[in-house]
C-alpha cells in the first residue's frame, strides 16, 4: 500500500490556513505585546522575585515585589523573557505607578523579544501566502492542460 498523499487543493488550503494563523499571531498578539512592553519603559522600578516560573514568553510567569509597603504579585506579560530563571531569582521590574499589577522585567521593556517573534511569524505568514499563490497557479495550469 502506498502512503496517502494530500491532494493539491488540500495542500493549498492548509498553506493558506497556516498563512492566516501566523499572520493573526503576528498582528493580533505579538505586535501588541511588543507595544505593551515598550509602554512600561518609563514605569517605576522595583526589585522583584520570580514568584511562579513557567513559559514567560506566553505570559505564564509571575513576579513578586513591594510597592508602598504592600506585596504585589504581578503576571509578566506575553513576550517576556526570563524563561530560564528559577523561582526565587531576583530581577528588576518596571510597573505602572497607578496599577502595580501591570509590570514587566526591565530587560524586556524594549519589546525586542516580542518584536522579533512578530517579525518571524509575519515572515512565515508571507512565505505560506506566496506558496499558496504559487500552488494555485500550478493547479490552474494543470487543469488547463488536462482535457
Amino acid at each position: 500500500m502506498a502512503p496517502s498523499t494530500l491532494g493539491p487543493r488540500t495542500a493549498l488550503l492548509m498553506s493558506l490556513v497556516l498563512a492566516l494563523l501566523l499572520g493573526a499571531l503576528s498582528a493580533l498578539v505579538m505586535f501588541p505585546a511588543a507595544q505593551h512592553l515598550r509602554s512600561l519603559q518609563d514605569g517605576e522600578r522595583a526589585s522583584a522575585t520570580l514568584h511562579r516560573n513557567g513559559s514567560c514568553m506566553i505570559g505564564h510567569c509571575q513576579v513578586e515585589f513591594e510597592v508602598d509597603g504592600q506585596t504585589v504579585v504581578s503576571d509578566l506579560p506575553v513576550g517576556s523573557g526570563g524563561g530560564k530563571s528559577s523561582v526565587g531569582d531576583r530581577m528588576i521590574v518596571r510597573y505602572q505607578a497607578d496599577d502595580p499589577q501591570v509590570a514587566a522585567r526591565e530587560d524586556d521593556v524594549g519589546g525586542g523579544g516580542a518584536a522579533v517573534l512578530a517579525v518571524m511569524s509575519g515572515g512565515a505568514a508571507l512565505l505560506f501566502l506566496v506558496l499558496s499563490v504559487v500552488g494555485a497557479v500550478y493547479v490552474a495550469r494543470q487543469r488547463r492542460q488536462d482535457p
